[in-house]
C-alpha cells in the first residue's frame, strides 16, 4: 500500500527557522524515506485572514517555493503545488460543506482560540469558520493516509476523519481515514522569549543575511537572573542556550559550565551563537539566491507540480460526484 503524505502552508509571510524546524526538515525526511509526497501552497487558505489585503499573496507563493526548494524539498521527488491551480480542491470542499453540521466547526479549540488572539482583522466569515472543511478536502482529495502536524492542529485532523467516516457512511467507501505523524521538534522561541511569529517581529527568517542574523542575535532576551559579567548564569532559563542546544550542540557542556561559573558573559554566548546559525544557514542562504535569481524556472516547477497534483484530483472528485450523483458526462 502507498504511504500518502499531505500538507501544506498558508502563504502569508516569509518562513522562518521555526518552519525549518518545525516542518520542513521533516518534510524532507518523508520525502526520503519514499511516502508519496504532497506539499502545498495553500494560497486560499490565506485568504481566510488576509481576503482585505490580498495583494501579497503571489509574491509570498514565490518566496514560500524558494524556502521549500532551499531546505531540501524535491521536485523530483514530492509533488510542490499551489493549491488554487487545483479546482478540485474547491469542489471537494463545497461538497464536503453540503453535510459538515456547523456545531462541528463552532467547537474547534483552534476556531476559538484564533477568533480571541487576533483582533487587527474581522474573522467572523464563512471562510475562516469552514477552514477545517477545506483542509478536509486538500488531504482527502489525494486520500492520503497521513498528515505531518503539530500537536496543536489535531482538532482539524480529527474532524478530518469525521468528514472522511460520514462520507463513506452516507455514500459509500471511498476516503481513508488520515492518521498524525506527530514528531518532536525542538522548541524555538522567537529573540524575545515568545512564541516565534511574524506578527511580533521575533523571527529570524530563513533570507535574513549572515549580518542580519548576528545582529538578530545579538538582541535576543538572555537569562533575566543574571544581572553582571560576573554573576553566575542560569542556562535552563535562557532563551539562547536553547538555541546553543540545537546549532552549538558539540560545545553545549562546555557551554553550559562556562555560563553557570562566570566564565563567559551573555555578550560572548550570544557572539559565538550568531556566528554558528549563520554557517547552519548557509547552504540555505546559497540555494536561495540560485532560485531568486531564475523566477521563470521557479514557477516552472510550480505549474509541472500542480499538474501532478490536478491528474490526482480529478480522478477523486470524478468519484465523488459519481456517488453523491452530480456527474455527467460531457
Amino acid at each position: 500500500m502507498e504511504k500518502i503524505i499531505l500538507s501544506g502552508m498558508r502563504p502569508t509571510g516569509p518562513l522562518h527557522i521555526g518552519h525549518l524546524f518545525g516542518a520542513l526538515k521533516n518534510w524532507k525526511r518523508l520525502q526520503d524515506e519514499g511516502y508519496v509526497c504532497y506539499y502545498m501552497i495553500a494560497d486560499y487558505h490565506a485568504l481566510s485572514t488576509e481576503y482585505l489585503n490580498p495583494k501579497n499573496i503571489k509574491n509570498y507563493v514565490e518566496e514560500m517555493a524558494i524556502d521549500f526548494l532551499s531546505s531540501g524539498l524535491d521536485p523530483e521527488k514530492s509533488t510542490i503545488f499551489i493549491q488554487s491551480l487545483v479546482p478540485e480542491h474547491t469542489e471537494l470542499h463545497l461538497i464536503f460543506s453540503m453535510f459538515v453540521p456547523i456545531p462541528y466547526l463552532e467547537r474547534n479549540p483552534v476556531y476559538k482560540e484564533q477568533v480571541e488572539e487576533i483582533k487587527d482583522r474581522d474573522l467572523h466569515t464563512y471562510g475562516f469558520l469552514g477552514y477545517p472543511v477545506l483542509q478536509a478536502a486538500d488531504i482527502l482529495i489525494y486520500k492520503a493516509n497521513y498528515v505531518p502536524i503539530g500537536i496543536d492542529q489535531m482538532p482539524h485532523l480529527e474532524l478530518t476523519r469525521e468528514i472522511a467516516r460520514k462520507f463513506n457512511y452516507l455514500y459509500g467507501e471511498t476516503f481513508p481515514e488520515p492518521e498524525a505523524i506527530l514528531t518532536e521538534t525542538p522548541k524555538i522561541p522567537g529573540i524575545d522569549g515568545r512564541k516565534m511569529s511574524k506578527s511580533y517581529n521575533n523571527a529570524i527568517y530563513l533570507k535574513d543575511s549572515p549580518e542580519i542574523i548576528k545582529e538578530k542575535v545579538s538582541n535576543m532576551f538572555t537569562d533575566p537572573k543574571r544581572i553582571y559579567r560576573k554573576d553566575p548564569g542560569h542556562p535552563e532559563t535562557c532563551p539562547v542556550f536553547l538555541y546553543q542546544k540545537i546549532f552549538n550542540v558539540n560545545r553545549i557542556e562546555e557551554i553550559e559550565n562556562d555560563c553557570k561559573n562566570a566564565i563567559i558573559g551573555c555578550t560572548d554566548c550570544k557572539r559565538e551563537l550568531g556566528e554558528k546559525l549563520a554557517v547552519y544557514l548557509e547552504d540555505i542562504r546559497i540555494k536561495r539566491e540560485k532560485l531568486e535569481k531564475d523566477k521563470k524556472k521557479l514557477m516552472e516547477y510550480l505549474i509541472e507540480g500542480s499538474k501532478k497534483a490536478r491528474n490526482v484530483a480529478q480522478k477523486t472528485i470524478i468519484e465523488v460526484k459519481k456517488k453523491v450523483g452530480v456527474f455527467y458526462e460531457c
